[in-house]
């Protein structure tokens, strides 16, 4: 049995897995369909939506700015009534806790209103930079500071709508910024061009909002992800709309199988999924495992793990999940390119650098990614940050070293509410 208290959670070893899980809905896509909905002509009914920390902040903030929206946490089912484009709120103080997409998102979207409108967070979300997302949205008309010196929040939003034009956007710390200018870009009342100024992260972010927009009918225009531009004069539609299963939670059941050499199949995600975290058994096939994609299921089979070097850039919220398996391997892992998840609930390179040395791995931290180098491992109590990806991910090692503990196992619900149960599940004495 996992052995349980309020502050840590001990993860018993485990054989061979071999299990078929579905993981809840996607945070991302639950999130991007929030705001589409919420500025939607006509009514929408979002099935398959994650009951989770991060969606509840969404949920909440969406209430306060005056939309209707109702969440059937039995029937994993959240019904939004559009306001057309108009945000009802003339002022808002809204809380998003540590939910960056929330934040970000919101921020862009409060400029459509008339009013004023303060977005603020925990003590994290107040060191998370959100300058790069200020500066590209004044250009349009907008009229947006940060309330302290830093560039983090608290942001202030001061909204008579949005004028549109062209800005320039940075790149370099999260896609999250251009995704909620994206989806605010229809309600402007001129069209909208956006730039970006080096290399995008997180890529498939991007796609997924597009997508999702998409769905709910309009269409955004992107060039190699350098120039994105969205036609003013069009307007979201209420619809019923059906969320994938998590990309990102099913590694962890993945990552199972990778390192008790047994088998996982995931339902609900496949070859055409929305989601680029899906990628992340190219990662798993790369170092032996066996891997088979269907339009429907994912089934990975653990083989003997070798080291891999691998740029995850465009998956880096999987970097906790590979770094883990890492430790199984025959070899070195090199993870590159994700210097931004520096910028995440807590600054990942570093907090996977010392949980992987308290195990007893090498560990070398650079500031783009770091390199794993296995060894003899011995038990130990995982620190986890209030971070839910470090908890999550570590929780993995328990099924091959002896006396792993969790600390605070309650920051899975900022996404994964039930991760710990559905781990138990299954685990194979």
């Amino acid at each position: 049995m996992m052995a349980e208290a309020s502050d840590f959670v001990e993860i018993p070893l485990s054989g061979p897995v071999n299990a078929t899980v579905q993981p809840p809905g996607s945070k991302s896509i639950t999130n991007r369909a929030l705001i589409c909905a919420a500025l939607a002509d006509g009514p929408s009914l979002l099935q398959g939506a994650l009951d989770s920390e991060d969606t509840q902040v969404m949920v909440r903030a969406l209430q306060s700015l005056g939309v209707a929206v109702r969440h059937d946490t039995k029937q994993r089912e959240i019904a939004v009534e559009g306001t057309r484009g108009v945000i009802p709120a003339r002022q808002a103080d809204l809380f998003l806790a540590n939910s960056g997409t929330s934040l970000r998102f919101l921020t862009a979207i409060c400029t459509l209103g008339e009013g004023q409108f303060r977005l603020d967070g925990t003590p994290r979300m107040r060191e998370r930079p959100i300058q790069d997302l200020v500066d590209a949205l004044n250009p349009l008309g907008a009229n947006v500071r940060t309330e302290l010196p830093t560039g983090c929040p608290p942001v202030i939003v001061e909204a008579h709508g949005l004028p549109g034009g062209e800005t320039e956007i940075s790149g370099e710390i999260s896609s999250q910024f251009l995704s909620g200018l994206l989806m605010a870009a229809p309600y402007a009342r001129r069209d909208v061009t956006l730039l970006v100024r080096g290399d995008l992260v997180s890529k498939p972010y991007v796609e997924m909002t597009l997508a999702v927009m998409k769905a709910f009918g309009v269409t955004g225009e992107n060039e190699a992800f350098q120039r994105l531009s969205v036609r003013s004069g069009q307007m979201y539609r209420g619809r019923t709309y059906a969320i994938e299963p998590d990309a990102s939670a099913a590694t962890y059941f993945f990552a199972a199988a990778a390192v008790t050499q047994g088998r996982i199949t995931v339902t609900g995600l496949g070859e055409n999924s929305l989601q680029g975290d899906v990628r992340f058994v190219d990662c798993l096939a790369a170092m032996g495992c066996e891997v088979t994609m269907g339009d429907d299921q994912i089934t990975v089979e653990g083989r003997p793990l070798r080291g891999i070097s691998v740029d995850m850039n465009a998956i880096s919220d999987t970097v906790p999940t590979l770094a883990v398996v890492a430790l199984f391997a025959e070899g070195p892992t090199l993870i590159r390119g994700v210097k931004h998840i520096r910028h995440k609930e807590t600054d990942r390179i570093h907090a996977l650098a010392l949980e992987l040395r308290r195990l007893g791995a090498q560990v070398e931290e650079f500031e783009d990614g770091l390199r794993i180098i296995p060894a003899s491992y011995h038990p130990a109590e995982i620190h986890t940050y209030q971070d839910h990806r470090m908890a999550m991910s570590f929780a993995i090692a328990g099924l091959r070293i002896p006396g792993i503990k969790i600390l605070d196992p309650g920051c899975t619900a900022k996404t994964y509410p039930e991760f710990f149960e559905d781990l138990r599940a299954i685990i194979r004495p």
